[in-house]
C-alpha cells in the first residue's frame, strides 16, 4: 500500500470538491459569496466602478470602514461590519489598525481577494448593463402570466 504525503491528500481532495453536493465545502463559501454586499464591498475594495484606479491593474485600494459605508448605499453599520468580518475570516480582506484618535481602521483586498475581485467586477459590470433587459423581460412575464 503506497502512502501519500499531506500535500498529496489535500491536492485529491481539492480534486474531489463538488459543490452540487450539499455537504461540500466549495458550496458554502459559494453561499456566502453569492450575498449581495460581499460582492459591493470587493468591488469598492478593488476600485469600484472606477476601471482607471487600483482594481484594474490588479492592486487592492485600502478604504476606512467609513468610506466603505458611504460608498455602499443601502448596508447597514451592522451588516457592513459582519460581512467585513466574513470576508476577514476567509482571508479575502485584511483589517489594519492606527492608533489616532479616534482608532483609524481601513480594509484592503489580499491577493485572494484581489483573484476573486476580477470575476465579482465582472459579474457587477454584467448587471449594470443587463439590467434593463432584465426588467423588461419580467415585466412581459408579468403581463403574460397575469
Amino acid at each position: 500500500m503506497a502512502t501519500t504525503t499531506a500535500a498529496q491528500r489535500r491536492a485529491q481532495a481539492k480534486s474531489e470538491f463538488d459543490a452540487f453536493l450539499a455537504v461540500c465545502p466549495s458550496r458554502q463559501l459559494l453561499e456566502r459569496l453569492s450575498d449581495k454586499w460581499v460582492g459591493l464591498v470587493l468591488c469598492a475594495l478593488g476600485g469600484g466602478s472606477f476601471p482607471s484606479r487600483a482594481g484594474e491593474r490588479g492592486e487592492s485600494r485600502s478604504m476606512r470602514y467609513s468610506e466603505l459605508l458611504r460608498q455602499i448605499a443601502g448596508v447597514s453599520p451592522k451588516m457592513l461590519t459582519q460581512t467585513l468580518r466574513s470576508l476577514e475570516r476567509d482571508g479575502l480582506v485584511t483589517r489594519s489598525v492606527v492608533a489616532t484618535v479616534p482608532v483609524t481602521v481601513s480594509y484592503e483586498l489580499t491577493d485572494l481577494g484581489l483573484s476573486l475581485h476580477v470575476t465579482m467586477r465582472t459579474l457587477k459590470a454584467w448587471a449594470e448593463t443587463h439590467v434593463t433587459d432584465v426588467l423588461e423581460r419580467r415585466t412581459a412575464y408579468d403581463e403574460q402570466s397575469g
